[in-house]
């Protein structure tokens, strides 16, 4: 049985923890949060789980961690763990759009012989985007489709009246790494079509504001030595929580558990 650190106790890691509780494979050992809920969280978890605020705390290694909280963790815990031979799940595969952190994150898994894993995320397809890359990819592109108030709190309330947008309206139109570092709450999806195929830099990318869909939709053109492919996804989040994709939730829970399996997809 594998033990497992949970890297953020937000909607994914609560998520992740429900799932996985009582799991053959996976015992979670321990969560990681910020000192201001740490008391709070032990109280709620109980004694099963010990809940800490920094790696340094962690007198005995777990042997797989999923990250779920953000792209500050990624500096502050990732690297860290994977330093110290933890293999590490990532969700905030957006983060790697910084200048040097995919550099980092591969020196520090080298350090530790560790292992880091990009987690899917609200994505499907990315198996194959990664398998066409070996022979050859011409070209990559990514639409996001989301409905206009699902925008707020980003560069797009500067672009145009999102409270009273009628018509689809494209927010941003650039490359992924441009997009991730403008949109890092919605880059994920971007960044990790991106790093599967033709990188941050060649990757195209359209975020668009759209008064008539009431879903996350995300569209993926891929044109190489393979041939073509299209995926289009229209995805629900999860019923507690608006802001977060059941399909990205559920990609980091099937990430963890497989640290765990023998037979694994």
């Amino acid at each position: 049985m594998k033990r497992a650190l949970i890297i953020g106790y937000g909607a994914i890691g609560k998520l992740v923890f429900a799932q996985l509780s009582g799991d053959p494979s996976i015992r979670i050992t321990h969560v990681l949060e910020r000192e201001a809920r740490r008391q709070a969280l032990q109280q709620a978890l109980g004694d099963s789980v010990k809940v800490i605020a920094q790696p340094a705390e962690l007198h005995e290694l777990p042997d797989c961690a999923i990250e779920c909280a953000g792209h500050g963790a990624v500096v502050d815990v990732v690297i860290p763990l994977l330093s110290r031979g933890v293999n590490v799940a990532m969700v905030s595969v957006g983060a790697l759009a910084s200048e040097g952190l995919a550099e980092a994150l591969a020196d520090a898994a080298s350090r530790g012989e560790s292992q880091l894993t990009l987690v899917s995320g609200a994505i499907g397809g990315i198996d194959a985007i990664a398998s066409a890359s070996v022979g050859g990819l011409d070209e990559v592109t990514y639409t996001g489709r989301k409905a206009p108030l699902a925008w707020r709190g980003t560069p797009a309330e500067q672009a145009v009246d999102l409270a009273t947008l009628e018509t689809p309206t494209v927010i941003f139109d650039g490359t992924a790494r441009h997009a991730a570092q403008l949109y890092p709450r919605n880059a994920n999806v971007a960044a990790t079509v991106a790093l599967a195929g033709i990188g941050l830099d060649r990757t195209r990318v359209k975020l668009v504001a759209d008064p008539g869909v009431n879903r996350n939709h995300h569209h993926v053109n891929a044109r190489g030595a393979f041939g073509e492919m299209e995926v289009s996804m229209a995805g629900l989040p999860l019923p507690d929580n608006a802001r977060t994709s059941s399909l990205a939730a559920y990609s980091a829970v099937r990430a963890l558990r497989n640290f765990g399996a023998r037979v694994r997809f």
